[in-house]
């Protein structure tokens, strides 16, 4: 369920699907004859879907708290919320993921439903 307060202080949402792990979710590429690292397919699939989900909301200006619960599908991920404090950022609920200065991260497994719950809320 997605909601917002009143005073824009806090929002709460849920995207489906697979988050990747940013940190393991690079892939080696030449531009120009010169190599560099960019995210990988799964990341750049979850960023995609996270910005079709996210709800529109004013930016978040101030420092926050970030919890999130990241389902996987399996056992095998690590739990790295990186890629969702990019999306946060990417998609205007913050102004920088700076801001964000205590997480409280949470790792589930959901083998038919993999999701990542979602709440910013202003210090």
């Amino acid at each position: 369920m997605d909601r917002a307060n009143k005073e824009g202080g806090m929002i709460s949402f849920t995207i489906l699907g697979q988050c990747a792990s940013k940190s393991n979710s690079r892939r080696l590429v030449y531009k120009n004859n010169k190599p560099m690292f960019i995210k990988s397919k799964r990341a750049m699939e979850f960023k995609r879907m996270f910005m079709a989900q996210v709800p529109k909301a004013e930016p978040i200006m101030e420092d926050v708290v970030l919890t999130c619960t990241i389902y996987y599908s399996s056992r095998r991920p690590d739990l790295d919320e990186s890629l969702v404090m990019d999306c946060l950022e990417g998609a205007g609920i913050i102004g920088n993921d700076r801001q964000i200065k205590e997480k409280h991260i949470y790792w589930g497994l959901d083998k038919k439903n993999p999701r990542v719950d979602i709440t910013v809320e202003r210090i």
